[in-house]
């Protein structure tokens, strides 16, 4: 909860400064112009763009069993099973989190993600073909970096700073259409009528555009998280499992979750140019670099 506190008075400050920037520069008259109210338009970008985020987090753990077919292991049915229940418990254990529910999902490919609203009330989920292609050490650092995510409240965290983003599209779009549409219109008599013909063209266009740049600067938080999580995954069992696990991924090609739990999975896409800063995962090659060099630290272990 402390998590949630900070980012949320965090989030009020950056929009306080944004509401004193736009009245500095003199935004809000010119939105009065249109006849649009800038602390109105603001307070509905802000529930907007965090109220997407939040619903989101809070079904991520029915949509992975329901979308993806997780089966949680209530009852280990093999040795495998068994393993895998007794390897998160020791992981959660290890870092002071509650224990996750622990599902399987059917893929040909090595992958598992952790998702859930709250730390002590996660989901860690493993693929089927991690199972099988995977060393018991290389499948252990896995799921110690999976813990670290949860851990490390990073599923809160990224929901927090998608929120923001969101905020920030939603209110600039609207802004910015609002004045250009009243520079097409001449500033004709009657622009405190209602938007004009192009308001909501110019608008639309405006949230793609910008929602392509705050997508890339979420992007680069969660390449971040993915760092700091294969560290953690690295003190829990070992740089040279971690290493290893990363390398047997790298191996294999296509392993890429779908929708919203690509950011949450241990495997990521590959990209190239332009293409890498929308990359949720750094290159396997540039995570293995890290770990050797022990750039990153993995485990916060800040309070939620």
């Amino acid at each position: 909860m402390k998590r949630i506190a900070l980012f949320v008075l965090t989030n009020l400050a950056v929009l306080v400064l944004l509401s004193i920037v736009a009245r500095l520069f003199g935004l809000d008259l010119a939105l009065a112009r249109q006849g649009i109210d800038m602390g109105s338009l603001l307070v509905m970008a802000a529930v907007i763009g965090f109220v997407g985020s939040f619903i989101s987090l809070a079904i991520s753990k029915w949509s992975a069993k329901h979308l993806m077919g997780v089966r949680i292991i209530e009852t280990p049915r093999d040795g495998a099973e068994q393993w895998l229940v007794d390897t998160v418990r020791s992981h959660a254990q290890r870092v002071g989190i509650g224990m996750p529910e622990v599902g399987v999902f059917d893929a040909p490919e090595m992958n598992a993600f952790a998702t859930g609203a709250r730390r002590n009330s996660a989901l860690v989920a493993v693929s089927t073909g991690l199972l099988r292609g995977m060393s018991q050490d290389e499948a252990e650092a896995v799921l110690g970096h999976e813990i670290t995510h949860v851990a490390n409240g990073d599923m809160v965290t990224l929901a927090l700073i998608q929120g923001v983003v969101n905020t920030f599209v939603i209110f600039l779009s609207r802004a910015i259409g609002s004045l250009i549409d009243g520079a097409l219109r001449g500033g004709s008599q009657d622009q405190r009528r209602g938007p004009g013909p192009f308001y909501f063209l110019i608008v639309m266009v405006l949230q793609i555009a910008l929602g392509l740049l705050a997508n890339i600067v979420v992007m680069w938080f969660s390449r971040q998280r993915e760092f700091r999580a294969d560290a953690g995954g690295a003190e829990l069992t070992g740089t040279s499992s971690m290493i290893g696990a990363l390398e047997r991924l790298e191996s294999q090609s296509g392993a890429i979750l779908p929708g919203q739990f690509k950011a949450f999975g241990i495997d990521g896409d590959v990209a190239r140019g332009l293409q890498r800063l929308f990359m949720s995962h750094p290159p396997i090659s540039e995570r293995i670099a890290a770990l050797r060099s022990a750039r990153y630290s993995g485990l916060s272990m800040m309070p939620q």
